[in-house]
Order: structure tokens, then C-alpha cells, then sequence
């Protein structure tokens, strides 16, 4: 009489350890990084369909966004310890120096814009301080906007990033 209950037990345990393996395994393979059309150019963008950015002067792992001003305008696309990104090619994460797993695109930092309220929005694009920040296209190149030297009007009162 007691292996039939036994033999549920086993089985519905192994359905549960089935189940969590297999949500487990979803949740380091996340589709963090979408392509969405914005005015012609094919663009990556969030989960949320905000477009993402990428600090030109930002490389191999060198942070210049640290600080609390430039933290509150850009918010750098963060996944939890062990997450692949998905959603397009040439996704990474880097380790950001507060310890967080930051998504990369062919190794340049993601962010989001804080003045970007709706999907398509790219208020951040051309934006100048310490580099500029481009839109990024799936292309893998930066938006037309030529790299420069920063600029006296920084935006980021005595930010010092």
C-alpha cells in the first residue's frame, strides 16, 4: 500500500525539480535587448522598448558613469549575477566598479536615458559631456554624430565624472 504514494511523491518531486531547473535556466537566458525602427534606423532598445545608449569614451571595462549626477540621467541596463543576455548578437555583461552586471553591446556599457519617457524616444542621442552619447544601431556603429571633445556645457553641474 505504500509504494503507490511513494511513487507520486518521487514523481511529483521530480516534476518540481523538472520545473525549477527549468526556470532557472530561463532566467539566465533573458531577452534584456530588443530591436526596435526608430526613424529609419534599427535600433537596440529595453524590454520596455526604451532606446539604449553607449558613452563613446566609455571601453575595455573603463567606466565614466559612476557618480550619483550622471547615475540620475543614465541608467545603466543591469542583470542579475549569472544572466546571459539575450536578444541580439554581440550581447555581454561587464562588472560595473559598484559590482553590478552590466549589459554590453560588442563591449560598450547600455543605458537608458532619463528624459526618454515612450518607446522611439531618443532625447539622449548627441548628448555631450565627457564623450557623447549615441543611440545604438544594430549595425554595431554609433549614430552619425561624430565623437568630440567635451564640451564646456556639460549638463552635469560641477558632476566632476
Amino acid at each position: 500500500k505504500l509504494i503507490v504514494p511513494v511513487i507520486l511523491v518521487v514523481a511529483v518531486a521530480a516534476l518540481i525539480g523538472a520545473l525549477a531547473a527549468r526556470s532557472m535556466s530561463d532566467s539566465h537566458k533573458q531577452a534584456v535587448v530588443k530591436t526596435r525602427m526608430v526613424s529609419g534606423k534599427n535600433l537596440l532598445v529595453n524590454r520596455r522598448g526604451l532606446t539604449l545608449y553607449h558613452l563613446s569614451v566609455e571601453r575595455k571595462g573603463h567606466f565614466i558613469c559612476t557618480n550619483g549626477a550622471c547615475l540620475g540621467e543614465w541608467h545603466p541596463l543591469v542583470v542579475k549575477k549569472g544572466t546571459t543576455p539575450t536578444g541580439a548578437k554581440s550581447l555581454s555583461t561587464v562588472k560595473r566598479p559598484d559590482g553590478r552586471l552590466q549589459v554590453a553591446y560588442k563591449g560598450g556599457p547600455l543605458y537608458t536615458f532619463e528624459e526618454d519617457h515612450k518607446p522611439g524616444d531618443t532625447n539622449g542621442n548627441g548628448f555631450k559631456d565627457v564623450g557623447t552619447w549615441h543611440f545604438v544601431m544594430v549595425s554595431g556603429k554609433a549614430a552619425s554624430t561624430p565623437a568630440s571633445q567635451p564640451s564646456s556645457g556639460s549638463g552635469y553641474v560641477g558632476s566632476g565624472y
